[in-house]
C-alpha cells in the first residue's frame, strides 16, 4: 500500500470519506479498525457489512456466562463469544490479504457460496452449541458452560438481527436461512432504531463487567470495548 493509498485508507477507517469511494481501501480499512464488522465491498455506494458485531457478542457473553468467582471462566466465555464469528475473519482476510482477491467479489460472491455458507453453517449452529451447552452442564463443567452458552448466546443474538446477510442456523438438520426484517446495520431494515438499543444493551453489559471485575486490565478492556462498539454503530448509521 503507498503512501497515498494509506492515507485514504486512514480517511475511510476513521469517518472521514465514504468508504463507497474506494472498495478496496473501505473494506480493508473496516475489517482491520473495528475488529468487526467485516464489511462487504460497496457497489455504488451501496451495501455494507456483511454479518458481525463482535465487540457487542463478546461484551454481553462476558456480562451473561461469566463471573469472576469463577477463575477463568471469563477467558472461556470471550473464546465462546468470539467464535461464531472467527471463520468470517479467516476466510475473509485470508481472500483478501493472501490471495489478494478485489473485495467485492469476496462479500458479494465467496460470502455467499456453498463452501464459505457451510463453513458458517457449522459455527453458528442451535444444535451444536445447544448440545455443547447440554453436555457442560450435564458434567458440571462450569468453564465448559461459559464457552458454551456464550456461543449460544452470540448465535441466539444474531438470528433476529440478520436480513439478505444471514446464515443457516440449523445445521445439521437443515439449511433453512431465516431472514429477519430486522437488521443490526442496514438502515433499510430498521437499524436506525435497532444499532441504537443494541448500544445501550452493550453499555449495560460494559457497566455489569465494570463492577464484577476490578483489575485495571479488565476495565481497560471494558472500556476500550464499549468505545470501539460505540465507533462501528456511528459507521453504521452514517455509512449504512
Amino acid at each position: 500500500m503507498d503512501f497515498v493509498r494509506f492515507v485514504q485508507w486512514l480517511r475511510c477507517a476513521f469517518g472521514m470519506g465514504r468508504a463507497a469511494t474506494d472498495p478496496v481501501i473501505g473494506a480493508t480499512a473496516r475489517l482491520t479498525i473495528a475488529c468487526g464488522p467485516v464489511c462487504r465491498a460497496m457497489d455504488n455506494g451501496t451495501g455494507g457489512p456483511e454479518a458481525m458485531n463482535t465487540p457487542a457478542h463478546l461484551l454481553v457473553g462476558l456480562a451473561l456466562c461469566a463471573r469472576a468467582e469463577v477463575p477463568r471462566s471469563g477467558r472461556w466465555a470471550s473464546v465462546g463469544g468470539l467464535l461464531p464469528d472467527m471463520s468470517l475473519y479467516l476466510l475473509a482476510g485470508g481472500a483478501l490479504f493472501l490471495m489478494q482477491i478485489p473485495p467485492e467479489r469476496v462479500f458479494n460472491e465467496l460470502y455467499f457460496s456453498p463452501a464459505w455458507q457451510r463453513v458458517f453453517a457449522i459455527d453458528n449452529s442451535f444444535l451444536l452449541w445447544g448440545f455443547a451447552a447440554a453436555l457442560a452442564w450435564a458434567w458440571q463443567k462450569r468453564l465448559g458452560m461459559a464457552f458454551a452458552l456464550a456461543g449460544l448466546l452470540h448465535v441466539a443474538t444474531d438470528f433476529p438481527l440478520h436480513n439478505d446477510d444471514a446464515r443457516p442456523h440449523f445445521w445439521p438438520l437443515s439449511d433453512w436461512v431465516f431472514e429477519s426484517p430486522l437488521s443490526y446495520w442496514d438502515s433499510n431494515h430498521y437499524a436506525s432504531i435497532v444499532a441504537p438499543v443494541e448500544l445501550i444493551v452493550v453499555l449495560v453489559a460494559g457497566a455489569v463487567i465494570w463492577r464484577r471485575w476490578t483489575s485495571w486490565p479488565a476495565r481497560v478492556g471494558v472500556a476500550l470495548g464499549c468505545a470501539l462498539e460505540f465507533w462501528v454503530v456511528r459507521q453504521w448509521l452514517v455509512f449504512f
